[in-house]
């Protein structure tokens, strides 16, 4: 049986999705083709439909991941949480939406030996996915969260601390600037654009902010070093970075579809052999 899995979004360009899938399938010994589908904003009601007749399950990125729930039958609760879909599972009658990028977030976390809960956070951005990281950071039980941005960004990250209070009434919730961080953390994460390709030479924070920090999880995943991540290094802190979040979001689709397990070093052989595929492309 020809199985067909797909990723939809608008604009795509490169992405590591192909890869990293046709990876998982063939480490679980499956048969299954992965696409690149991207569907214009304008097209979603033609092209949602058919992508759920004849794909077996796909992931949807930006800017889809709200404009997919209307098409399905039901939200998984990991998308209920959130209000954004990344994974549908489509091969049965019933047509469901997940979130895996919180599972691509926490097990990245867990596998570089941090720990959310009893722990101060360190968030540096307030955009989609530092929201995300920011209420699961809450919910997993860590002892306060600080936001760290630009001036231009703070009435964002007011309005996220104030869902975070929603979501625990007595987490302590700090926003502060970039350059204005002060304290110690367990966890830092760099949930901001800074540092992406081709913009390598950046950085959201200084190298001395490192010294305050146990971890760092920079979720750019090209470069797979990032100047943040270099910091770290000179600083003796252990990091990881983006690659290890979408290869474990992508782990976690198919543990929906298919029910695959697989073991930690498999997955960290993966995220090693796609960081070395990315800079070979």
């Amino acid at each position: 049986m020809n199985r067909k899995f797909a990723l939809t979004g608008y604009p795509l360009g490169h992405t590591m999705s192909p890869p990293i899938h046709t990876a998982l399938f063939e480490l679980a010994g499956r048969q299954g083709s992965y696409e690149v589908c991207e569907i214009p904003p304008d097209q979603t009601d033609r092209l949602f439909p058919a992508m759920l007749r004849e794909y077996d399950g796909f992931n949807v990125t930006i800017p889809h991941k709200q404009a997919v729930i209307p098409y399905l039958d039901r939200l998984d609760d990991s998308a209920k949480r959130y209000g954004a879909v990344n994974v549908v599972a489509s091969a049965g009658k019933e047509k469901i939406g997940y979130n895996t990028d919180v599972d691509g977030f926490l097990r990245a976390v867990e596998a570089m030996g941090a720990v959310l809960r009893g722990h101060d956070i360190l968030l540096l951005g307030c955009g989609g996915a530092g929201r995300m990281i920011a209420i699961e950071s809450a919910w997993q039980g860590a002892s306060s969260v600080t936001i760290a941005v630009r001036e231009s960004d703070l009435p964002a990250a007011n309005e996220l601390a104030e869902k975070l209070r929603q979501v625990r009434s007595a987490l302590p919730v700090t926003v502060t600037l970039l350059d204005a961080i002060t304290g110690r953390y367990h966890l830092m994460v760099n949930a901001t654009p800074v540092g992406m390709y081709p913009h390598t030479d950046a950085a959201p924070v200084k190298p001395e902010t490192l010294r305050q920090v146990e971890y760092l999880l920079d979720i750019i995943y090209n470069p797979a070093e990032t100047l943040l991540m270099r910091y770290a290094k000179e600083a003796g802190v252990p990091y990881s970075g983006g690659m290890a979040m979408l290869v474990w979001q992508a782990v976690a689709a198919h543990e929906i579809w298919d029910g695959d397990r697989y073991p930690v070093p498999e997955v960290e052989r993966l995220i090693r052999k796609m960081e070395e595929q990315m800079y070979a492309g």
